[in-house]
């Protein structure tokens, strides 16, 4: 117990009053004259004893009474663990991430967490609020009220060793305050795990928000998995995590129109096709009807008017079996010799092809390292008699450069599965054991940083790339190798040619690394930006000769389908959806997590940590005790003889 104000406990020096009163009182004694003696019979015998009891017990009434008024006017209190006189800081964790949107006893698990919070702190407590993607740094909940219960879904899910990272810089660095971590999450399975460490000046509350159900149906993802002269066949994946659906129906619409609709049995996952015409673009939205989760139900898509990608062949030899990788439906191919070419056809062209050119003229190299530096991309095939110092000089800028003509037969025995050109829809799995072709010289590579691509046996590289040039060692015309034959050649070339623009895919998704080019060219001060019913987002973007790179993550955050604006001219759509990591509800098992304390209820936890300061005041007691002892003396006084 303690006192608000001490210093008036030295009143209990007062209980001496009654104590000399009741002990050491003087009685004066008056004479009375009287001549009957018959008063005396009248007057009751009181024993000694009696009356000495009847003295002491008003003695200590009095002296309770006493000493409970001078404690009342002290104000005694009682608190946890004398916490009252330690500030507390807190700070809470919401997680707004979309798996949030699944519903509780009393609806949205978000929506709900949001008004206990409002409801169960004191509306001018200092806290700190972060959800996934706002902070609130040292408010109150009067002043961010109408912003917190308007918080919405965000695709981004932040692991929780990030959160209570994020947590701890919101506390000041004194060491005398509680500080106090409160998560509020469903707590949804992801691969990050997390481990708190014993930290005596911080606690952490877990609130464990779960669903009523577990059922979810997401439109997971779409691919082109056939194509014709006429026609494309769009795959449509489909997941379910709750109990088999019998019949979905499934709807594809081109902007507003919809134009198919088919139904699925659906256990676990399923996959289902619809036939689109080829060549003609379409805004699709792929959806469903699922009381659950709302942010899977709808899958953006477009095709856009497709670009035909200009590649320019500078041939010395034969370069007939380009122009038949290099189809005009897909390519605007162009071949040339070194004394015909155009220098001012390079910069119109996405990829450049020497084909085993002897030497490489100056002019052509300053042109060629203007052209990759500008984002072009180029592929380098060297001839059986080169000259050496000229391909050096247009090899320094790419960190490599040849030495001296090897002649001796090599098999080209190992492809690197995980580069880009290979790593997918060329190979359906990695095979070991294939017919190897092989060349009979080859050129010694010296480079740094370089990325093999293909490789022979001695793990010397037989292509290789750095920066946006591809590079083989050796000559690939028929009496030097057989490379020609081997079925790789048409996806090497093809993929080099179609990674020289990075035309938009089908979708991308929100919160990755995405990149994209666009053919355009851009007048001085001119940007291009991402727009959707009144939205204008202005991305990341490096502009190049005849096209622009654009780079996002996070941005746009809204899943639809945008338009590539240059001004008012429209040039290409994008579309972006949300990540589908959430779709799957499947939770952590947070229970045997140590130095946490764990709870389902928002308003338990904010319970407990009021009681941790709490000041439970006393002196209403002891009035009560007084009056209490005052009514003692009375009846004493009164009835006890």
């Amino acid at each position: 117990m303690q006192f608000k104000h001490p210093e008036l406990l030295y009143a209990l020096f007062l209980l001496l009053i009654p104590i000399i009163v009741h002990l050491f009182q003087l009685r004066r004694f008056k004479k009375e004259a009287f001549t009957n003696v018959a008063f005396l019979k009248e007057i009751k015998q009181n024993s000694r004893k009696s009356s000495q009891i009847k003295k002491w017990l008003i003695l200590f009434t009095r002296l309770l009474l006493l000493a409970a008024l001078v404690l009342a006017f002290a104000q005694p209190f009682h608190s946890k663990q004398s916490n009252f006189k330690t500030e507390k800081e807190t700070v809470i964790y919401i997680d707004n991430s979309f798996s949030m949107q699944a519903k509780g006893s009393q609806g949205e698990l978000l929506k709900r967490a949001l008004q206990d919070i409002v409801g169960n702190i004191n509306e001018t407590e200092t806290v700190s609020i972060i959800a996934n993607n706002k902070v609130f740094k040292n408010t109150t909940i009067k002043a961010v009220k109408n912003d917190l219960l308007k918080l919405d879904y965000v695709p981004n899910q932040l692991n929780l060793e990030s959160v209570f990272l994020k947590c701890k810089t919101l506390f000041s660095k004194d060491k005398n305050t509680l500080k106090n971590i409160v998560f509020i999450s469903d707590f949804q399975q992801n691969k990050f795990d997390f481990t708190p460490k014993p930290d005596s000046l911080t606690k952490l509350h877990f609130v464990k928000l779960s669903p009523i159900n577990t059922n979810n149906i997401s439109v997971d993802s779409t691919y082109i998995s056939q194509t014709t002269a006429a026609s494309l066949e769009l795959s449509v994946v489909l997941k379910n995590s709750g109990t088999a659906i019998e019949n979905l129906p499934i709807s594809l619409f081109d902007g507003e129109n919809l134009i198919a609709k088919t139904s699925i049995t659906l256990n676990k996952q399923e996959e289902t096709t619809f036939t689109i015409p080829a060549n003609k673009p379409i805004d699709g939205t792929i959806t469903i009807s699922d009381a659950n989760l709302k942010f899977d139900n709808s899958l953006y898509f477009n095709l856009n008017q497709s670009s035909k990608i200009n590649v320019l062949a500078v041939n010395e030899k034969d370069g007939s079996f380009l122009k038949r990788i290099f189809t005009n439906n897909e390519f605007n191919y162009t071949s040339t010799s070194v004394n015909e070419l155009n220098y001012n056809l390079i910069d119109k062209n996405h990829l450049i092809v020497l084909n085993e050119l002897n030497q490489i003229p100056n002019s052509l190299i300053s042109a060629i390292n203007h052209f990759t530096n500008q984002g072009g991309h180029l592929i380098i095939i060297p001839s059986e008699d080169i000259h050496i110092p000229s391909y050096n000089t247009l090899l320094v800028n790419y960190n490599s450069s040849f030495k001296n003509l090897i002649n001796t037969e090599k098999r080209i025995t190992a492809i690197n599965y995980s580069h880009p050109l290979y790593k997918k829809g060329v190979f359906e799995k990695q095979v070991s054991n294939f017919q190897y072709p092989k060349v009979n010289n080859f050129y010694d590579i010296n480079s740094n940083n370089l990325a093999s691509i293909l490789s022979f046996e001695d793990n010397k590289p037989f292509l290789f790339q750095n920066k946006n040039a591809y590079i083989f060692s050796s000559a690939l015309n028929k009496t030097n190798s057989n490379f020609k034959n081997w079925s790789l050649i048409v996806p090497t070339f093809y993929n080099i040619a179609k990674q020289s623009l990075k035309t938009p895919k089908l979708y991308y998704t929100i919160g990755n690394e995405n990149s994209f080019e666009v053919e355009t060219q851009l007048q001085q001060d001119d940007i291009l930006s991402l727009e959707h019913n009144g939205i204008s987002i202005i991305p990341r973007q490096k502009y190049f000769n005849d096209k622009v790179s654009i780079n996002t993550s996070e941005t746009p955050d809204m899943a639809n389908i945008y338009s590539i604006k240059n001004r008012n001219e429209t040039l290409k759509k994008v579309s972006y959806n949300y990540g589908r990591s959430e779709s799957q509800l499947v939770y952590q098992n947070i229970s045997n997590l140590k130095n946490i304390t764990l709870s389902n209820s928002i308003a338990e936890v904010f319970n407990t940590l009021k009681s941790d300061t709490k000041i439970n005041a006393l002196w209403k007691w002891f009035v009560i005790f007084a009056l209490v002892m005052l009514i003692v003396e009375m009846l004493i006084l009164k009835y006890f003889k």
